[in-house]
């Protein structure tokens, strides 16, 4: 792949990523990824979204230096990813069903990786497992599927990585061991230490944690942004104003000042509205409108991408889970 990259990169890049299975031309050729090109930042939280079929676990083996694309490829700081053995001592990929070895304890993984990762530490391993309260010699395969979750992340740090590349990795973890394992990866985020990239197909799971989203349709990148950067531009107002006033009637007809409306309801004397602005602009339009009431509601990051969605012209429907 040729590319100039800053000497002092240290983003992850995927530049024009394109996969596919099976023989061109055939019916059981599926393009998985289609170009797919995405700057993460070190240090960050990303979190991929797409429902199933997106091309999410996909992307994340090229990533993680498993598969070869058919086209382009990806970087750490500047590092090509595929064969590059000193790279992937930096890079812990779990699977959505991860591997361990049949009739094996998490003793036996750890001393696996122990083997594989330079930087593992017992320190990190034991107070891990004191904490997620599972034994050593169990076998795995006795484990359940939010056990079996639980221990493939006491691995993965254990394991010291500066990337962490996560496929539904809260799935199947109960409340409040997800919150448990969130406040972890925050935590090794917080200290410098860790980059985690986080595929789900339910953007609810990650809202609470990433600070930077892709939504993955079709083999594509559809949408790529800053979440503090999507919620502070956009904002629901439910609103009451005196009927019959020139104001009522503007908001009535989808008018809200000079700001862009994204969508009007009302429900008797109650409008709720989507408008584009900041806050202030938002909280200066409200006031000018002399309301009896108005309160500035938070969107859901759900809402949020519906509402960019069906600006583009798609519809959200059956892309998230």
């Amino acid at each position: 792949m040729n590319q100039t990259l800053p000497i002092n990169d240290t983003s992850i890049r995927i530049t024009n990523v394109s996969k596919t299975f099976g023989s061109v031309g055939t019916r059981d050729c599926v393009k998985s990824l289609d170009s797919v090109t995405a700057e993460i930042r070190q240090g960050s939280i990303f979190g991929l979204i797409g429902s199933n079929g997106a091309g999410k676990s996909t992307l994340l083996r090229v990533m993680a230096g498993i598969l070869l694309p058919d086209s382009g490829g990806v970087t750490y700081a500047g590092r090509e990813v595929y064969e590059n053995t000193a790279l992937k001592q930096e890079i812990v990929y779990l699977s959505d069903d991860q591997f361990f070895f049949p009739h094996g304890t998490i003793a036996d993984m750890a001393d696996y990786y122990r083997r594989v990762y330079d930087h593992w530490s017992d320190e990190k391993y034991d107070r891990l497992r004191h904490i997620f309260n599972l034994e050593a010699d169990r076998r795995i395969n006795t484990f359940s599927k939010g056990m079996r979750k639980q221990a493939s992340v006491l691995l993965a740090l254990s394991c010291c990585p500066k990337y962490l590349l996560c496929d539904e990795t809260f799935d199947g973890l109960d409340p409040v061991m997800r919150q448990f394992v969130k406040r972890l990866f925050a935590e090794e985020v917080a200290d410098g230490n860790l980059t985690p990239i986080i595929a789900s197909h339910n953007m609810r799971e990650l809202e609470d944690i990433c600070d930077h989203i892709g939504l993955l349709h079709k083999g594509g990148i559809l949408f790529d942004r800053e979440v503090d950067e999507l919620k502070s531009n956009i904002h629901k107002v439910q609103l009451v104003l005196t009927n019959g006033t020139p104001e009522a009637e503007n908001v009535y007809a989808g008018h809200f000042g000079d700001l862009p409306v994204v969508s009007t309801k009302r429900s008797g004397s109650v409008f709720n509205l989507v408008v584009r602005g900041s806050y202030e602009a938002v909280t200066g339009t409200a006031e000018a409108l002399n309301p009896v009431f108005y309160e500035l509601v938070p969107l859901t990051l759900e809402e949020i991408f519906i509402c960019e969605m069906e600006e583009k012209g798609y519809d959200f429907d059956g892309f998230i889970g």
